[in-house]
């Protein structure tokens, strides 16, 4: 039996799932990141998957070094957000900052 493109499809499906689940049932803003990064890296599978399996195109390589380059950012930019939180309300829980909204 061989690998094929539903193998890497189905792996792409669960670390998404695993990623939403992550999103939608943290409190915690660290684990909220993480389950973005899991749906990034649910969508970098798929391109890489695709890739592989198309007609020796590179796109998808190219396209999934652009999302690792966005994940970094979103990391940076992520961890900034959360330091700001920590430091104005002394907790990372995301339901302590509904005193944010106007």
């Amino acid at each position: 039996m061989s690998i094929g493109l539903p193998h890497f499809l189905i792996v792409s499906l669960i670390v998404f799932a695993l990623g939403l689940y992550c999103v939608l049932t943290r409190r915690n803003a660290i684990g909220i990141l993480m389950g973005v990064e899991l749906i990034l890296n649910a969508a970098n599978l798929n391109y890489l998957a695709f890739s592989r399996f198309s007609s020796g195109h590179y796109d998808g390589q190219v396209f999934a070094i652009f999302v690792i380059m966005l994940a970094a950012a979103e990391a940076a930019i992520g961890l900034a957000i959360v330091l700001g939180i920590y430091q104005t309300f002394h907790t990372i829980d995301v339901e302590a900052t509904e005193t944010l909204r106007g």
